[in-house]
């Protein structure tokens, strides 16, 4: 298959479902584009009713042409990650693996531009963690949960107001970041770098202010992060983790036992904020982004330190931090319900303590006058006690 051939079906797709957040070619399924998070069969008017091997196939080859690094990871390790341009229609970031012996392809369209707060309808909070200095922020979620954009959305506020020196490290990279004050350079893992840890430990001599890692992956891409924002970098990354907690235990399981109490000092040293998200169903079609936002304090310090306790876990310190643009996933969803974003289902469905949220939901229907129970006809009775009177 030709590149023009492809470009001209990624184009009849986007037509179909402009929209789209996903486009999935898989063996035994037609063509089909992920729409509001669900699967829509597409290409219809080409007969493409069942993809079979060799369509996939000729996809995935069109997509890796001649990337030696993404052909060597697909054989060895069963899967690469690279980017895709439409030109003039769109840019992807896609996803090669084998199953069942088969080729299957994904590929998620990035918006043209890269956004800023104001465009995503983002907490203000995060234009707090744009001025930070040094020290590491991350920001977490699950596969397709909108880390990259909201990390793209805190890189281009740093554009717009600071003249410093950007290096991302990326795989692949999802939005390009024109120079308006900062400058930047965009580095791709496998064009560019072998791997993050060696991509860090160069961006290091490169004289950056701010350092983007694409994905805390392992113990060594941590620690030399670490390194990074302790001596006066900032250094923004992802972990595929859902909360704040488990975050922290994540990035503490990476190490030994015994340096336990060590990469918790230096991790209550250096956080600076922890954003974890997550994507709902909005009313009417379409999604809706909740978040969890954690700053560093002396009590999250003490926390890191020393564990959570009763009365001090990440969750309370969230809670009362909330004068200060910290929230729990809980309250955000409560905020999202009361202005009728979601549905009652899907805030119980997503909360991370389901007594709390349906407590907050009750609250909010009586304010509303609405009923709260569907127990109706309650009454005293009256003669209970008459009829056990000897």
């Amino acid at each position: 298959m030709r590149r023009e051939d492809l470009d001209y079906l990624l184009s009849k797709i986007l037509s179909e479902y402009p929209n789209l957040s996903d486009i999935n070619f898989t063996v035994g399924h037609p063509p089909q584009a992920e729409v509001d998070g669900l699967l829509k069969p597409v290409l219809a008017d080409l007969g493409i009713r069942h993809l079979m091997p060799y369509h996939t196939e000729q996809i995935a080859l069109t997509l890796i042409g001649k990337n030696r690094h993404n052909l060597r990871n697909l054989i060895e390790h069963g899967s690469c990650d690279l980017s895709y341009t439409v030109p003039g229609k769109a840019r992807f970031r896609v996803n090669v693996f084998f199953q069942r012996s088969n080729f299957s392809v994904v590929m998620r369209q990035l918006p043209a531009r890269v956004p800023s707060i104001e465009d995503m309808n983002l907490p203000r909070v995060l234009k707090e963690v744009a001025r930070e200095k040094n020290g590491i922020v991350f920001v977490t979620g699950a596969t397709g949960s909108g880390k990259s954009t909201t990390l793209a959305t805190i890189l281009n506020e740093i554009n717009h107001n600071f003249p410093v020196h950007v290096v991302t490290l990326e795989d692949p990279i999802e939005f390009v970041h024109s120079p308006i004050k900062a400058t930047f350079n965009q580095r791709e893992l496998g064009a560019d770098f072998d791997t993050y840890a060696n991509g860090l430990r160069a961006a290091l001599r490169q004289a950056p202010k701010v350092i983007l890692v694409g994905e805390m992956r392992d113990r060594e891409t941590v620690e030399i992060g670490l390194n990074a924002a302790e001596t006066g970098h900032l250094v923004l990354t992802t972990l595929h983790t859902m909360d704040a907690a488990h975050t922290v235990n994540r990035l503490i399981g990476m190490f030994e036992l015994e340096e336990e109490r060590l990469i918790r000092l230096r991790l209550a040293e250096s956080v600076r904020w922890i954003i974890s998200q997550r994507l709902l169903p909005r009313i009417g079609g379409g999604r809706v982004a909740a978040f969890e936002i954690m700053g560093n304090n002396v009590r999250v310090r003490d926390a890191i330190m020393h564990g959570e306790a009763e009365g001090k876990t990440f969750y309370d310190i969230m809670e009362q931090g909330r004068p200060f643009g910290w929230t729990t996933f809980d309250s955000y969803i409560l905020e999202l319900y009361k202005t009728s974003e979601i549905t009652e289902e899907t805030a119980l469905a997503y909360a991370s303590n389901r007594a709390n949220v349906k407590r907050g939901i009750d609250a909010i229907k009586a304010a509303r006058g609405e009923r709260t129970s569907d127990i109706d006809g309650l009454q005293i009775d009256e003669d209970y006690s008459k009829r056990f009177v000897r």
